[in-house]
């Protein structure tokens, strides 16, 4: 399979998949494949995101990429970092585009109210150590319009009224999180590492509706709550209006949006 040139990272683009992330979790069975190789797919027939929902791209209009990582120097339990430095790179990189953009916990990308990408991480762990990760996003650039029952999808056509160079801007995350991933590298991952630290805080400033009372659902129902913080291990700590301490893994509460 033929590399696109001049590209930050490995890159191959293919014209059809069902899933970029299935499609290079098979190639990395089948071939060597360098880290950060990315697959890119100008359609892609059943893009998935968390939780099993489908995820909504016109042909040719939007990115809907995967790549590989190999983060062996990340133990398991510190595997959301990998989220964090995801999601930072790819808000950063929006961000020389538009403003008002922040991160749904654990990983969406919001502009304002809306969501314009999603991401899908998978880990393959060794021990205590991630082997493998494939990073799979969709990131809505030159769709006009949605019609899937998403509830609130946006684009960057949408918001700027223009369009984009879609490799420009995934060659701007890649670089972005190449260098992020590198300086991680260079540490020892752990609880007390300055790096770690750095980039949790980082997440925590870009989070989505970081300040005043908003509304949240859970198995006991609807309620107002604070954002306090993000754990290392990714739980999400809000505080309701009562002062009550709430403590969530993914998928186990939702924002009312």
């Amino acid at each position: 399979m033929p590399y696109l040139e001049n590209f930050p990272v490995p890159f191959i683009e293919i014209e059809e998949t069902d899933s970029t992330n299935r499609y290079l979790s098979e190639y990395c069975r089948n071939h060597k494949v360098d880290e950060f190789t990315t697959v890119s797919t100008t359609k892609q027939a059943a893009g998935k995101g968390q939780m099993g929902n489908r995820w909504e791209s016109e042909p040719g209009k939007n990115l809907t990429c995967s790549f590989v990582v190999y983060p062996t120097f990340i133990e398991a339990k510190n595997q959301f970092i990998i989220s964090q430095i995801v999601s930072l790179s790819i808000k950063e990189e929006l961000e020389q585009w538009i403003e008002h953009i922040s991160i749904k916990w654990p990983n969406d990308i919001y502009w304002k109210e809306k969501k314009i990408c999603g991401i899908l991480i998978e880990n393959d762990l060794t021990g205590s150590s991630i082997s493998k990760c494939i990073v799979g996003f969709g990131l809505n650039i030159n769709q006009q319009e949605f019609r899937s029952d998403a509830p609130n999808p946006v684009s960057l056509y949408q918001i700027t009224s223009k369009e984009h160079d879609q490799l420009l801007i995934l060659s701007g995350i890649m670089q972005r999180l190449k260098a992020y991933y590198m300086r991680l590298q260079h540490e020892t991952i752990n609880i007390e590492s300055s790096e770690k630290d750095y980039i949790t805080k980082k997440y925590e400033k870009s989070l989505f509706r970081k300040e005043g009372f908003h509304r949240y659902t859970d198995q006991g129902g609807e309620f107002l709550a604070h954002l306090v913080r993000v754990e290392p291990d990714g739980r999400l700590i809000l505080e309701d209006t009562s002062g009550r301490t709430r403590l969530y893994l993914f998928k186990e509460v939702h924002y009312i949006l």
